[in-house]
């Protein structure tokens, strides 16, 4: 933010494509400013699978496209000298490979850039564990080598954490393995533990790249969401809490039944069977019978997948405390803006994802990059682009009223918009501007501009 003015800047460049002349030429320079030659910067990409779940040729959509990272570093090699470093980070979803992912990627390029400089240049997958799934069931599951520098557990205790107040059902909160007994001992009503990567913690500057789609979980996926990749451990991670809203859950939206029959019998199945990979294997075609009782995830509202998704977003904010004020041993700092770490966030908005996003959208070319220093600004002008009303989004418009480790200072009203041709407040977007994109089932009709 800038302190001086009480304004927060959103850049906004009209592109048609992924030509990497013109985005190098419309990457706003003024927010790299920030950076000095000795600095270590991470460049956090959305890299959250290597293809579209249902169309295994499609990914431009999908995640944050090469030419926009190779931009950055380019942009990155004219103010870094020797001893300067760039970490390329990203924890993919868990049964996603980090090798077909580099492949779309000019990996040999980006090195060849970067030495020229004497620049160290590194690419970490930070996940802890990588997983085949077949049918929906976790049949094997891998070891990696994780974050080289090894991973920070932070512990949000009492108010500092966003899940403070909350009342999780009694089956409690679901992660992202069948264990929720550990999901549940990591949020326990007073602490609220994350592991997350220590190279993220320790880096000067954090470039944050994110793919604007919807999201099923959590409205759409920007800056803000972008940081669930930041962690090691995803099972840490509180997608929803078992149930329906009546019994303090958000699993699904109402008793009926899925909630009745479905969860406790899937949940019950994947704590005592499919946590064990012999009986993994031979169960896995548990998916497809699943499928046909219950019904097809695309078309029927369960886990989280809905509007009324109340803990997904304190996830995501929580994570967003510690990329700004966590310290690499697991502390805080002082609850001040001054000692937030640096941070740019540059979306990738030029050809977007709608509908059964984040991992099966479809394409839309919003033709946007959108830039500045602060995710929640960033998010906000991202959501109207997309014809979303933020404030009908949990996870920007709460970010508006955290207490304890803010992410902002400011209203919507704070945001001016900076175009090639005119500056004007969040406020007066025209509508020529916005794109009315299709939400995921589980939000629509709720989160749409009237």
């Amino acid at each position: 933010m800038d302190r001086n003015s009480g304004i927060e800047r959103v850049y906004l460049n009209k592109l048609t494509g992924y030509q990497e002349e013109i985005l190098e030429r419309h990457l706003p320079v003024q927010l790299f400013d920030i950076i000095k030659p000795s600095d270590t910067v991470i460049l956090k990409p959305n890299w959250v699978r290597e293809s579209h779940i249902h169309k295994p040729n499609d990914w431009e959509y999908l995640i944050t496209h090469p030419a926009l990272i190779t931009s950055v570093i380019r942009n990155l090699t004219e103010r870094l000298g020797p001893g300067g470093r760039i970490i390329i980070a990203d924890g993919p979803q868990t049964d996603s490979s980090f090798e077909k992912i580099l492949g779309l990627n000019p990996v040999i390029r980006w090195h060849e850039m970067t030495s020229a400089k004497g620049i160290a240049l590194e690419i970490i997958d930070l996940r802890d564990d990588e997983w085949i799934i077949q049918d929906e069931v976790i049949v094997h599951r891998k070891k990696l080598p994780g974050d080289p520098r090894g991973s920070t557990t932070v512990n949000l205790s009492g108010n500092t954490s966003e899940f403070h107040g909350q009342i999780k059902s009694k089956r409690g909160y679901y992660g992202a393995d069948y264990n929720l007994n550990e999901t549940n001992a990591a949020h326990n009503g007073t602490d609220n533990l994350y592991k997350v990567s220590k190279s993220v913690i320790e880096a000067d500057i954090f470039i944050n790249l994110p793919k604007l789609k919807t999201h099923k979980k959590a409205g759409i996926t920007c800056c803000l969401k972008n940081l669930v990749g930041i962690n090691t451990y995803k099972n840490y991670l509180p997608h929803y809490s078992e149930g329906v809203p009546d019994e303090s859950g958000d699993q699904f939206p109402s008793v009926g039944f899925h909630s009745i029959v479905e969860g406790p019998l899937l949940a019950f199945i994947k704590q005592h069977f499919l946590r064990s990979p012999a009986l993994a294997q031979v169960l896995k075609s548990f998916g497809t019978i699943n499928r046909q009782v219950f019904g097809e995830t695309a078309h029927t509202i369960r886990s989280g997948n809905w509007y009324g998704n109340d803990t997904i977003w304190r996830t995501i904010l929580d994570l967003n405390k510690i990329l700004f004020f966590a310290n690499p041993d697991g502390s805080m700092r002082k609850d001040n803006p001054v000692h937030a770490k640096k941070y740019i966030g540059i979306v990738d908005a030029i050809l977007v994802g709608e509908g059964n996003g984040p991992l099966a959208p479809d394409p839309v070319p919003l033709g946007y990059l959108i830039s500045g220093t602060s995710p929640v600004a960033v998010d906000l002008v991202a959501a109207r682009l997309m014809g979303f009303d933020p404030m009908k989004i949990p996870a920007i418009r709460q970010a508006f009223q955290i207490i304890s480790y803010p992410l902002c200072n400011i209203t919507p009203g704070d945001i001016m918009i900076h175009t090639e041709e005119n500056i004007f407040p969040y406020n007066r977007i025209p509508e020529s501007m916005i794109k009315r994109c299709k939400p995921h089932f589980g939000w629509a009709g709720h989160i749409e501009i009237l």
